[in-house]
C-alpha cells in the first residue's frame, strides 16, 4: 500500500449525504477479480446519462475538478454493502482523501486498508470546504496525516482525529498483509520448529 503522509490536491465537491457503495461502484461492475479497472466506473449512474454521454449536471464532470485528489461529501459516506471495490474505485480514479462529517464503519476501515484517507470533520467545516470548492475552480487543500490537519492557502485550518494504530499504518503504507509480513522471521521460525507430529491442513486436490 502506498504510504500517506501529506498531500495537496484539487477538491471535488459531492454535495450528497448517505452516498452508498452501490452508487460509488455499481454492482454490475464487480465481476473483476483484480483490484484494478474500477476507476472508470466510479459514480457511474451519476456521471453518465442513459446514452453513455457524460452528465453535465454532475459536479465531478466539470472541467474545474479534472485531476482532483480530494473528495468532499455529505454525512454517512460509504453506507450500504461492505464491498471493498468502493475504495478501490475511488483510489484508481485519483482520490487519496475523502472529507465528510461521518463515514459508514466498514467503508471507513476499508479505506485505511487501501491507502485512501477518510477525514471526519464537523459538518459546518465540511460545508465551508464544499462551498469553497464550488465557488473557486481548481481550489486545493493540503491534507496532512502526520500533523492531522486540513489546511488551504486561503485560510482553512482544521484538525482531525484518527486512531493511532491506523495513522501509523497509513504513514508507513501497511495494510493487514503488510503488518503480518513485519513478523515474517518469527513466522518462518515457528514453521521450522513446529513438531512434525502435529497435523497439517491439506487442501483437496484440484
Amino acid at each position: 500500500m502506498e504510504p500517506f503522509i501529506r498531500m495537496t490536491g484539487i477538491v471535488a465537491p459531492l454535495d450528497r449525504a448517505n452516498v452508498d457503495t452501490d452508487q460509488i461502484i455499481p454492482k454490475q461492475f464487480l465481476k473483476r477479480v483484480e483490484r484494478t479497472g474500477f476507476g472508470e466506473f466510479l459514480f457511474f449512474d451519476w456521471r453518465y446519462l442513459p446514452d453513455g454521454s457524460p452528465n453535465p449536471d454532475f459536479s465531478l464532470n466539470a472541467p474545474a475538478y479534472t485531476g482532483a485528489s480530494v473528495l468532499v461529501a455529505g454525512r454517512n459516506f460509504g453506507s450500504g454493502s461492505s464491498r471493498e471495490h468502493a475504495p478501490w474505485a475511488l483510489l484508481e480514479y485519483g482520490f487519496r482523501a475523502i472529507i465528510a462529517p461521518s463515514f459508514a464503519d466498514i467503508f471507513y476501515n476499508n479505506c485505511f486498508q487501501n491507502g485512501v484517507l477518510p477525514v471526519a470533520l464537523p459538518e459546518p467545516a465540511v460545508q465551508a470546504i464544499m462551498a469553497r470548492a464550488f465557488a473557486i475552480p481548481g481550489w486545493s487543500l493540503t491534507v496532512d496525516l502526520e500533523a492531522q490537519t486540513v489546511t488551504s492557502a486561503d485560510g482553512v485550518s482544521e484538525r482531525f482525529e484518527v486512531d493511532a494504530h491506523r495513522r501509523n499504518c497509513m504513514l508507513n503504507g501497511l495494510d493487514n498483509v503488510g503488518l503480518t509480513l513485519l513478523h515474517a522471521d518469527a513466522i518462518d521460525s515457528y514453521e521450522r520448529e513446529r513438531p512434525t507430529w502435529k497435523p497439517l491442513v491439506k487442501l483437496p486436490a484440484a
